[in-house]
C-alpha cells in the first residue's frame, strides 16, 4: 500500500493546484438544466480526505452543489449491498457502451441491456433494483446511503429537483424503453423520478472527498469510522468508474490522471486512490463531454505531483 502524504505536503499541493487553475476561463455551465446555468462560474474548490481522516481544503470547498451523475457511484454501492456483484453484473452490466451517456441507440444496439451503471440507462435500472416496496422507501434508502458516505445528513435541493424533473423527458423515454426490454425492475417512471431526485442532493467538495475516501478506505468512512459498504464490493465500484466514470472522455482521464474517477454536470469531480485518499473538486464550467474543466486540471496536477497515478507504479529503474 502506498504511503499517505503528510497533511503539509497535501496542503501545499492543493494550494498550488488552486492557484494554477483558478483563473482558467474555459468551459461553460450546463445550460440544459436551468438551475445549473445560473451557478457562478468563478467558483472553484478542491478538497482531499485521507484514509486516516485528515481533511485538506483550498478554495470554495463549502459551497453546496448538486451531486448529479456522481450519485450513480453510491446508488451502485447500495444495490451491491442488496443483490451482490454477480446479480448486478447480470442485470445491468459492466462494460462501456461506446455511445454517449444518454444514448438510446446504445440500448437498441445491445438488445435492451444498459451495459453499466454509469450511463443514464444503467443508472435508472440500478435505482429500480434498490430493495423497496414504495417510491418513498426507495428514495429514503438512497438518501440515507449517500448521507452515510458523506458522514453527515445531506439535503435535497428542491429547486434543482424541480428544474430537472421538468426537463427529463429524454430520461423518461429511456426508462420506458428499458421496461419494454425487461431491464427495469420497478415502475419505470418511479425509477426515473427517484434517480432524478438522487441527482439533486446537495453536497460540498469536502462531502464528496469524504464519500470518495470511504471507498479508498475499503468501505469505512474515515471521519465517522462507520462501515458503509462491504469491503469486497469496493473493487467492483472502482472498476466500473475506471471504465465509465467521465462519460466519453474516460480514456483521456485515465491517460492523464490514472485513477478511478466520476464526474457530474453540477461541476463536481471525484478521484479515488485506493488505500490512500480521495480528491474532490468543484467548478461549474464543463467541457464538451460534461466534465469540470478546472476539476480535471486539478486532479491531473495532484495525481502527477503527488505520485498518485495507479498506472505509474513499479517498473525497472
Amino acid at each position: 500500500m502506498q504511503n499517505v502524504p503528510t497533511p503539509l505536503v497535501l496542503k501545499q499541493a492543493l494550494d498550488e493546484a488552486h492557484k494554477r487553475f483558478v483563473n482558467i476561463k474555459d468551459g461553460k455551465n450546463a445550460d440544459y438544466i436551468p438551475y445549473l446555468a445560473k451557478i457562478p462560474s468563478k467558483l472553484f474548490g478542491i478538497a482531499i480526505v485521507t484514509t486516516g481522516g485528515d481533511v485538506i481544503e483550498a478554495g470554495d470547498t463549502r459551497f453546496a452543489f448538486a451531486i448529479e451523475s456522481i450519485s450513480k457511484v453510491f446508488n451502485m454501492a447500495l444495490v451491491l449491498e442488496d443483490i451482490g456483484p454477480v446479480a448486478l453484473r447480470n442485470k445491468i452490466g459492466a462494460n462501456p457502451t461506446g455511445e454517449p451517456f444518454n444514448s438510446v441507440m446504445a440500448i437498441e444496439l445491445h438488445r435492451g441491456k444498459p451495459l453499466n451503471p454509469c450511463v443514464n440507462a444503467g443508472a435508472m435500472a440500478t435505482v429500480s433494483l434498490v430493495a423497496a416496496s414504495t417510491a418513498p422507501e426507495r428514495w429514503g434508502r438512497i438518501f440515507k446511503n449517500m448521507s452515510a458516505f458523506a458522514g453527515r445528513e445531506l439535503s435535497l435541493n428542491d429547486e434543482v429537483y424541480k428544474s430537472e424533473a421538468t426537463t427529463n423527458q429524454h430520461n423518461r423515454g429511456i426508462a420506458w424503453l428499458l421496461d419494454s426490454y425487461k431491464y427495469m425492475y420497478s415502475d419505470p417512471i418511479e425509477a426515473c423520478d427517484v434517480y432524478t431526485k438522487g441527482c439533486s442532493v446537495d453536497i460540498t467538495a469536502v462531502d464528496l472527498a469524504t464519500m470518495g475516501a470511504t471507498l479508498a478506505s475499503g468501505g469505512v468512512n474515515p471521519i465517522t469510522k462507520k462501515r458503509v459498504i462491504t469491503q469486497t464490493h469496493v473493487p467492483k465500484i472502482l472498476a466500473e468508474i475506471t471504465m465509465n466514470g467521465l462519460y466519453d472522455s474516460t480514456g483521456d482521464w485515465q491517460y492523464k490522471v490514472g485513477l478511478p474517477g466520476k464526474s457530474g454536470v453540477g461541476g463536481g469531480i471525484l478521484a479515488v486512490v485506493p488505500g490512500v485518499l480521495a480528491i474532490a473538486a468543484f467548478s461549474p464550467p464543463l467541457d464538451i463531454f460534461g466534465n469540470s474543466v478546472r476539476g480535471q486540471l486539478a486532479a491531473e496536477y495532484l495525481s502527477n505531483n503527488l505520485n498518485l497515478n495507479l498506472f505509474a507504479k513499479g517498473g525497472a529503474s
